[in-house]
């Protein structure tokens, strides 16, 4: 009897374990909702309040300084609270800055919403998937954790959805930023009623409520076993800031700086937040046609994170970062051509759209998931909270940058010269990659450490210098 009802406890474990993924991996899709809906939004409002190119920024760029900050907070937020805790109220941060940004009746007021918005956003980037890996077993852990990349491309397809059912009337705007509130609720009634990470419990000498979770999460297997590895690995001592800056270090923390500098200074949130305001500077008269063209770009970006989820683990990192970062180099570069010749005005329109789809797509299959990906293999166990979290902070601050001078940047070197230099800068990302990131496919995480230890060249790990 006992035999035949083991399959559906742990078909019940399963159901528990991907019903958890999926609740808090619409954190996720937010964090893409709420980064892409601005993007159909700033047309209406830049409209309706008559903003010149630096006001437009100011309100693009709100939500990520607020990113900027709750990153930097994420990391002793979920230690000290708890993971569970934290994602609630990020949840109702969400909802509240969805609200508030519907109904303002200026812009510092949207400002001020987009910049609450900003700091959900932020810890939840960090806090989200670190739930997810503590609530998964072994053997699904990287799938669930992709999970919430994924729900991030989801909720920039449905932000672009939205802007474009209310693209019609000059005020919908407001439903534009007002229906992101609805994922909020449903994420925080759903928190609600999960568990916390057994992981953190254990640390907080909270072993029966643990133990509780685990028996959901790991059916039939030895839980005290489980919370004996868990207090193990809890004892080994988080390093320094300083430590962070050792000589042997050094390498990875350069590794995880620039790829965040890369992946943003490559453009992709110019496509993200601007692609509407991109397609008008081709020709496209109406904000709807410009929206709907949009759309089109967010269904790619999802499609090609698949792909690219598929492919991480056969070909590795190093070539999809080299193959993607020739077709981002390539498709900018024919992007600013096409603005730059008067001879193809009559084919801008189709130039520009393919040109956006193809960056995207070669963006969605390397530094898109790579980045965070990299930057959770490379550094070594002691210091690997505070390394992530200054590589998190490093990519939201340059997309900051990003998102606030693009329009300058169209202004002062015109619409080719500002591809020309985002291709420019991708170029110089894979001189980057070629010289000093290492291959981590196939390689455990000890294994990693080990070779930075050694002193040699880190961009070598993954060759036959790794086999030895």
């Amino acid at each position: 009897m006992e035999h035949k009802d083991r399959p559906s406890f742990e078909s019940q474990a399963k159901l528990f374990i991907y019903l958890t993924a999926a609740i808090a991996a619409l954190a996720g899709l937010l964090f893409g909702y709420d980064t892409g809906v601005i993007s159909g939004a700033i047309l209406f409002i830049k409209d309706q309040f008559a903003l010149g190119s630096r006001a437009i920024q100011n309100v693009v760029s709100a939500v990520l300084l607020g990113a900027v900050i709750g990153a930097a907070l994420s990391g002793a937020l979920a230690d000290h609270f708890g993971r569970r805790k934290v994602i609630i109220v990020t949840a109702i941060l969400f909802a509240i800055g969805a609200i508030g940004a519907a109904f303002a009746s200026n812009v510092p007021a949207i400002i001020a919403f987009r910049l609450m918005i900003g700091v959900a956003i932020g810890v939840a980037s960090y806090t989200a998937p670190l739930y997810i890996s503590e609530i998964s077993p072994p053997q699904a852990r990287g799938a669930l954790v992709s999970l919430n990349q994924l729900m991030i491309t989801c909720g920039i397809v449905v932000s672009y959805l939205v802007d474009y059912a209310l693209s019609a009337g000059q005020n919908d705007w407001r439903w534009m930023f007002g229906l992101g509130a609805i994922p909020a609720i449903i994420l925080v009634i759903g928190m609600i009623a999960l568990s916390e990470s057994p992981r953190w419990l254990v640390s907080k000498n909270r072993d029966e409520e643990a133990r509780k979770v685990l028996a959901h999460v790991l059916p039939g297997q030895d839980i005290d076993k489980e919370i004996t590895t868990i207090r193990g690995s809890l004892t080994v001592k988080e390093g320094s800031w300083k430590e962070l800056l050792e000589p042997w270090v050094r390498p990875a923390l350069i590794v995880g700086i620039a790829l965040a500098f890369f992946q943003q200074f490559t453009g992709i949130n110019t496509i993200i937040y601007y692609a509407p305001t991109i397609f008008e500077f081709a020709g496209f008269e109406s904000h709807k046609v410009s929206i709907l063209a949009t759309v089109g770009v967010g269904v790619v970006n999802v499609l090609m994170t698949l792909v690219a989820i598929w492919f991480l683990d056969r070909l590795g990192r190093k070539p999809l970062l080299y193959i993607g970062m020739a077709g981002m180099t390539i498709s900018l570069g024919i992007l600013g051509f096409a603005f730059n010749s008067p001879e193809l005005a009559s084919s801008l329109k189709l130039v520009t759209v393919l040109s956006v789809v193809a960056y995207i797509a070669s963006f969605a299959i390397s530094l898109g998931p790579i980045f965070w990906l990299i930057i959770a293999e490379i550094y070594p166990l002691k210091i690997r909270g505070r390394a992530m979290s200054l590589a998190t902070v490093a990519n939201w601050g340059c997309n900051m940058v990003v998102a606030a001078t693009f329009l300058t940047l169209t202004d002062k070197l015109g619409k080719a010269g500002a591809f020309w230099f985002y291709g420019a800068v991708c170029l110089a990302g894979i001189a980057f990659c070629y010289f000093y990131v290492p291959e981590t496919k196939g390689h455990t995480l000890e294994n990693i450490e080990t070779y930075l230890r050694s002193g040699k060249r880190f961009g070598k790990l993954g060759g036959e210098e790794a086999a030895k």
